[in-house]
């Protein structure tokens, strides 16, 4: 698989790991000494906004929480998160299992349980976890869109966009979705259709960084740098602009990426 898809899969995988999280990431700051035993930190921002400083401050306040209640399944999944944030993708795995074994029928459980399975390459098990999850009388569009993302994952897009088409008919319009759609299009080389989903994301309310520097990427990726560049620096703070802008000088510095792309778009 050429480097660049490799990539651009980790991007829609990260995307979704974050997009269907259960417990809850933001709120009013409070202090380590303020929690009580299972209690769930609460930050001052959603944690896809925070730089690595933060995660790591939130990461820190979110495992000794851990620690007190390591079975609670709201501070298992908030402390799994960030950890996938911060790249500990085998210790967030680590941590769901654990949380996994004492809930074994948790829904919300089971959904983070799979995506961590994911983000460590266990795509098989992923998509066993993310379906168990799921129930039919009353469908998630977050399990939707996870299960989606693993079958790209796998190579499987007709079966993937699909899903994302059962979670729109959930939530119309919903950015994490949109983009994880055009995601797995620009996965198949068909960069249009990609950047057509992607614009759709980027335009609603409650699109994030995560969606703008998907859309970077795929602008990228045919050609149109400085375009990319000025979307990949929008409304960020000049850390997450600074950072942006280097994933997407990294992908697009490979020799030829964007050409062999756009051969099959």
């Amino acid at each position: 698989m050429p480097v660049h898809l490799a990539s651009a899969k980790t991007r829609l995988l990260v995307g979704v790991c974050l997009a269907i999280a259960t417990a809850s990431a933001s709120g009013c700051a409070t202090k380590p000494s303020q929690m009580t035993t299972g209690s769930i930190p609460k930050f001052s921002k959603p944690i896809e906004q925070m730089d690595s400083a933060e995660l790591n401050v939130a990461a820190d306040q979110a495992g000794r929480a851990y620690d007190k209640a390591p079975t609670n399944p709201q501070v298992g999944i908030t402390y799994a998160n960030l950890l996938l944030m911060s790249g500990k993708n085998d210790q967030a795995l680590a941590v769901m299992q654990r949380v996994a074994i004492a809930n074994p029928k948790n829904s919300s459980v089971l959904a983070a349980y799979g995506k961590t399975q994911a983000a460590a390459g266990q795509f098989d098990q992923a998509l066993a976890s993310i379906q168990r999850a799921q129930t039919p009388d009353r469908p998630d569009w977050k399990l939707f869109s996870a299960e989606g993302a693993v079958l790209d994952q796998l190579g499987r897009p007709d079966e993937a966009r699909e899903r994302y088409r059962n979670a729109l008919d959930i939530v119309p319009n919903e950015p994490s979705v949109l983009s994880n759609l055009g995601m797995s299009y620009l996965l198949t080389g068909d960069l249009k259709t990609a950047e057509s989903y992607l614009r759709t994301a980027i335009a609603q309310p409650a699109a994030d960084s995560r969606v703008r520097q998907n859309l970077a990427l795929v602008v990228g990726l045919q050609g149109r740098f400085d375009e990319a560049i000025n979307i990949a620096q929008r409304e960020l703070t000049k850390e997450q602009a600074d950072a942006n802008v280097a994933y997407l000088k990294q992908m697009l510095n490979q020799q030829g990426t964007w050409k062999k792309l756009a051969k099959n778009g």
